[in-house]
Order: structure tokens, then sequence, then C-alpha cells
């Protein structure tokens, strides 16, 4: 018989005997240690025929939809492993963000792109889709954000520094703010290319953003006018652990919002933090000196992953929040328990890099992407209780001596592009003699393809056939 921890014995027992709610019962066994510690691989998602960047299930959970650098969506009924549909998205460049429109029978698709446009796929009912642009950035648009239960609200954030805001039913986009760097003074000056964008699920009015520096900033959708001209960079509050603050050399890859308004800030080539809504830096982080900046409490620290080849995601887990998940440069997945960031959980996710993460929104079953051409989903199908990898440590020494040695390197633009072309034509040049010698891994045959290119092709860098796979920022 499977050893379960006593504490989901009795959870059993309570709802056989009727003392135990349904909804509770479910929300006690689907956030229990024992149930994170029996997920496993539950299956693949084969069709995409360039690097996943996107997934995002629709609201009941039955449907799972991606984005990827070939350009195309694709809807899966991922409980079986097969595709729906799919259709070209009309972007001209790599998909970065997938997103059903709520209540709208997942008939609208809001894609955002490379190529700084936003996109809406509309179904119809004779099976075709129509594609039509609603916004355009300068540069590249990584994440949008939806407004909860609404059909046609959402928002975009792009390289360009601004945030933009759509309303569906008048087929337009509004430049709502553009989010600039904080001086010494107090002032503002260049814009922050940005990253992430994230809305507080229990005041829609809310929304952060995270990009080139290290300020997680929150505004209020109330204090702006839907116009850009008209409205200047006033965020409500700043987050930023303190030793990173005046850094400079750090900035947020992604965000997350909990069902009790913390917030989760990921850095690249730094760590994971969770601030509560009192650790606040004001709207003027700067202004804050020696005591004053003493007397607010430190955030929560998850450590042990490494974030710096790509853009990666950070999610919370579990039926309230209980857990935060991210990927890592190492090709795993790393899951810590929320409230005293102990590490419970590290799954080798990819051969390469692991980068988004999704959670099911009913069940414990989560999806992940990364630089290979598959989608993985995992569930708590293990028959036993898995332990941390023996190498575990060694694994996160690594990892932290990579974090340690790049903080003391600068490098600039011109030193990275050269290390990135060098890189690249190490990659392809080992790919021709792994083909050549026939060395393939039968056990990875599907996600081979291009696989190992594709972790080092980040930029195009002008020559003849390179192209814009897998971005590494």
């Amino acid at each position: 018989m499977e050893k379960l921890y006593m504490g989901d014995l009795m959870e059993f027992y309570k709802r056989e005997i009727g003392f135990s709610k349904p909804r509770n019962f479910s929300r006690r066994i689907s956030a229990s240690e024992a149930m994170v510690k029996r997920l496993d691989l539950y299956g693949k998602l084969t069709g995409h025929e360039g690097c996943v960047n996107t997934i995002d299930f629709n609201a009941t959970g039955d449907v799972l939809v991606s984005g990827s650098d070939d350009r195309r969506v694709i809807l899966w009924d991922w409980a079986t492993a097969t595709s729906k549909f799919s259709y070209p998205s009309g972007h001209m460049d790599n998909i970065f963000q997938t997103k059903f429109m709520p209540f709208t029978d997942d008939r609208k698709i809001i894609t955002a792109s490379a190529d700084g446009q936003v996109r809406l796929g509309l179904v119809l009912e004779n099976g075709r889709v129509e594609t039509k642009k609603v916004g355009k950035h300068q540069g590249r648009v990584h994440k949008l954000a939806v407004e909860p239960g609404s059909p046609y609200i959402l928002y975009s954030c792009g390289e360009d520094g601004y945030v933009q805001h759509y309303d569906l039913r008048s087929n337009s986009s509004s430049k709502l703010l553009r989010c600039s760097s904080f001086m010494e003074n107090n002032k503002h000056s260049g814009s922050i290319r940005l990253n992430a964008i994230v809305i507080d699920p229990r005041n829609p009015n809310y929304f952060a953003v995270g990009g080139s520096d290290e300020y997680a900033r929150v505004y209020d959708i109330r204090m702006y006018q839907l116009d850009a001209r008209t409205s200047s960079d006033r965020p409500i509050d700043t987050f930023c652990p303190h030793h990173l603050i005046k850094t400079h050399d750090v900035h947020i890859t992604a965000l997350a919002y909990s069902n009790t308004s913390e917030v989760l800030v990921s850095y690249n080539d730094e760590l994971i933090y969770l601030f509560q809504k009192n650790m606040g830096l004001g709207p003027v982080p700067l202004s804050l000196q020696g005591e004053d900046l003493n007397k607010l409490e430190k955030p929560q620290v998850y450590s042990g992953h490494r974030n710096s080849q790509t853009v990666k995601g950070v999610s919370f887990f579990g039926p309230t929040d209980e857990y935060v998940l991210t990927g890592s440069d190492c090709g795993h997945i790393f899951i810590w328990k929320k409230k005293d960031a102990k590490l419970v959980r590290v799954m080798a996710g990819d051969r390469h890099i692991v980068n988004q993460l999704k959670p099911h929104p009913c069940i414990p079953v989560l999806a992940t992407c990364g630089i290979e051409k598959t989608i993985k989903l995992w569930a708590p199908t293990s028959k036993d209780v898995t332990p941390l990898p023996p190498d575990v440590q060694e694994m996160m020494e690594a990892n932290r001596r990579g974090r340690e040695d790049h903080s003391r390197v600068t490098l600039t633009p011109d030193m990275i592009m050269h290390v990135l072309r060098l890189h690249r034509r190490q990659a392809l040049a080992y790919i021709e003699r792994r083909e050549h010698l026939g060395d393939v891994d039968s056990d990875d045959d599907d996600d081979d393809d291009d696989g190992g290119g594709a972790y080092v092709l980040g930029f195009s860098d002008g020559e003849e056939g390179g192209n814009s796979e897998c971005s590494i920022s």
C-alpha cells in the first residue's frame, strides 16, 4: 500500500464518514506535500515546430492553449494528449504569450509576439479562425494581462516601456503610461523595457509591472486617462529587496499575484522574492534611507535555481497558493513551500531550460514548456513519494556559483553578441557531429530536432539563416 502522511489519511477518513465537506477535502489533499512529491510526468503534447514559449489553461481547465516560435497557436485536449485544432496567428515573429479571454466559450484568444503586435484570434462557428491586430508596440511584447472575469479588457506591456489598455468592444488600444526609471532626485528618466505585467485578483484596479531595473511597480488604473500623452508615470507602490536597491545590474523577468495580493518577483541571475503588501517602498523608493528602510520587513526568499539564459516565469501552485514554482537554466522545475521557502521538489523538466509553468485552475496538474518543442504535463501519478534528487546540493551550488560569477562580470552589448555568435557556432557544430555519428538518445527522440541549437539562438545576429528562436534576455 502507498505510504501517505497521517494528515492525509485523516482527511480521507473524515471524508468517508461525512465530517469533511467535499470542497475542503479536495483543497486539503491538493495542497498536501505528499501530493506534490507524487508529481510525475503524465504526458507530452507534440505538434509545434519551434520552441514553445507560452501555455494557458481555459477557465475550466479542460483545454490548454500554446504559442511557439513557429508562430502557430494550438488548442489541446491535454487529458488525451491530442490537438483539437491549430491556426496561424498572423504574427511575423515568435509568439511570447497566448491567453483565453474569459466568458467567450474559448472562442477569443489573445496573443503577443516579438513582432510587437497584440492580436486577437476569433474562432468561428465553422471552425475557421480569423485573426486581426488590435495593438502594436515598438519592440517585443512579452506579456499580457486579462482583467479577471472580463471578456473585453486586457493590458499589454512592451520593451518600448509602454503599458497599453485594450477594450475589445471598441477594437482599439490606448497607451496608458510609459514606465520610466527612477533618478536620485526622485524624477524619472529613460523608459524601462517591460517583461511582465499582472493584475491583482482581489482588486483588478491594481496591476504590477516589471522590467529592466530592480523595481516592481504597482499602478492604479483609476489614476489614469486612457491616453499616455496626458498621463505621467505614477506608481502607487514599489517593491524591491533592500540589497538590490540602486544596484542597476539586475532586471525582473516575471511577476505573480497570489489570491491574497502578495507579489512574487523573479529576478534575472538573482533570486525570487515574496512581498506582503506592507513591504512596499512607496511611490518614490529612493526617498527611503537608513532607518526608514530598516524598519520594513524583508521579503521571503526562494533560492536554488538559476534564471539567466531566458525570460523565465514564476507561479504559485496549490488551491490557496501553498507553493512557489519556477524553471531553471539547469533544466529542472523547482517547487518550494510558500510559507517557509522549504524546497520540497526538484524535477527534471527539460534537457536544456524550463521557461514557463502553468498550474491547472482546479486540480494538482501542471503544464511546463522550455527550449524543447513539446509541452510536458505533470500529475500526482507516482506510486511513491519522491525525495529530492541525491545531487540536489551540487546542482544548487553550481547554480549559485553561476549567479555569483555572472555578477562579477559586466558585459557590453558587443561582447554579448560576440559570445552568442561563438556559442551558436559551437552548438551547431556539435549537433552536426551528433547527426553524423548517429548519437541520438532514443528516450528523447521527439524532443531532439533543433533542441540543442535553440538553446543558444537568442538574438538574430544578422548571419544568413539566423533567427530569433527562444529569446535569451
